[in-house]
């Protein structure tokens, strides 16, 4: 079966969208770090679910990419 114009494009897209899910994270780990991870409960709720969901998003796109 050929594939589409669209399927090759998120055949390259998708590492890009897996490099910047984890710099994201990185990213958000560092400013944690840096401020002592001071806040409220809700943001560091907050802060650990957003970084769960980038995680599971780039793994899901790795796995999905590498079918």
């Amino acid at each position: 079966m050929p594939e589409n114009k669209f399927s090759i494009l998120l055949k390259y897209v998708a590492p890009v969208v897996v490099a910047g899910n984890v710099v994201f994270v990185l990213w958000i780990l560092y400013n944690g770090i840096n401020e002592g991870f001071a806040g409220t409960n809700i943001e560091k709720i907050s802060y650990v679910t957003l970084m769960m969901l980038l995680l599971a998003n780039a793994i899901i796109i790795y796995r999905k990419q590498s079918d």
